[in-house]
């Protein structure tokens, strides 16, 4: 089965396996808006890519380990969403689910994800000792310490800190991806920090440009957000050409960051490739 295949099976079952029988229609259908159809998937793609590196053993570990990783992904663009924080009305091309639904059944429905994602490494962990890793890396990434909730609570801050903002709001969550996926495999998952930090980075370099150069079309959702909204960017503060220069710098030590695997070769690979797909077409060209 394709990477893409493995990860909306495994999305599926964590729905399948949890049942959603008994839950508030509208719940359940929020929930399911907001993971169905996906995005890119690029979370959960490092997180299978990292455990093919380390020569995954438990391909159904790997794969419960990188939907946990999407679904919080998918909690955190629910509530981003938001009217009190981007008031958007488009994610993925489609209406936001507090637009589809309301905004009652949004806020449960991103809290609903967040809890499915730890009930799903609970339910399909076929290495109950590798259990303890895999909770403690997915709470440290979305946590109020230093993950993604910090990286939101960022935006309510006066004078916030850039690189904190980005480091936490993407780049832990990035983190949580591929340490997760070197944990699935009984891999030391500290050394996987790093690569997922930087690539976050990276990431979040791209969607800023993205924000300030491309379109709704291209994105599926509203774009001219961080200038609208006064938010941290990477394009306000170095400007377009110095945002480009930063992506370019941080995919090269993202490579470099690789911890020695038997897959390294591969991964460096995939990571070139990939980095291509995050800047708008016009600037394909700098990262092939």
């Amino acid at each position: 089965m394709s990477v893409s295949g493995r990860i909306e099976k495994a999305l599926e079952a964590a729905f399948t396996r949890v049942g959603t029988s008994d839950s508030p229609p509208r719940l359940a259908a929020g929930m399911r808006h907001a993971v169905f159809p996906g995005g890119a998937r690029i979370r959960p793609r490092l997180t299978l890519a990292v455990a093919a590196a380390c020569g995954e053993d438990e391909p159904a570990l790997v794969d419960f380990a990188g939907a946990a990783i999407e679904l919080m992904h998918c909690a955190s663009l629910v509530h981003d969403d938001l009217p009190c924080f981007d008031d958007a009305d488009l994610r993925r091309g489609r209406p936001s689910v507090h637009k589809c639904f309301d905004e009652r059944t949004a806020v449960l429905a991103g809290d609903a994800l967040i809890v499915l994602a730890f009930q799903i490494l609970a339910l399909g962990s076929t290495q109950p000792q590798r259990l303890g890793a895999l909770v403690t890396i997915l709470a440290r990434a979305v946590g109020g310490p230093a993950g993604i909730v910090a990286g939101q609570a960022w935006e309510c801050e006066d004078a916030p800190d850039v690189g904190l903002y980005h480091r936490q709001k993407t780049g832990a969550l990035f983190a949580g991806a591929s340490m997760i996926g070197a944990a699935a495999c009984g891999a030391q998952h500290d050394a996987w920090r790093q690569l997922g930090e930087t690539l976050g980075e990276a990431y979040q370099a791209a969607d800023d440009i993205g924000d300030a150069e491309s379109s709704v079309e291209a994105l599926g959702k509203p774009v001219g957000r961080d200038l609208a909204f006064g938010r941290p960017s990477i394009v306000a503060q170095f400007g377009l050409a110095g945002a480009l220069q930063r992506f370019d710098r941080l995919v090269e030590e993202a490579i470099a960051s690789i911890p020695s695997c038997p897959g390294v070769n591969d991964l460096q690979t995939l990571i070139i490739t990939e980095s291509r797909r995050l800047l708008p077409k016009q600037h394909w060209q700098r990262a092939a």
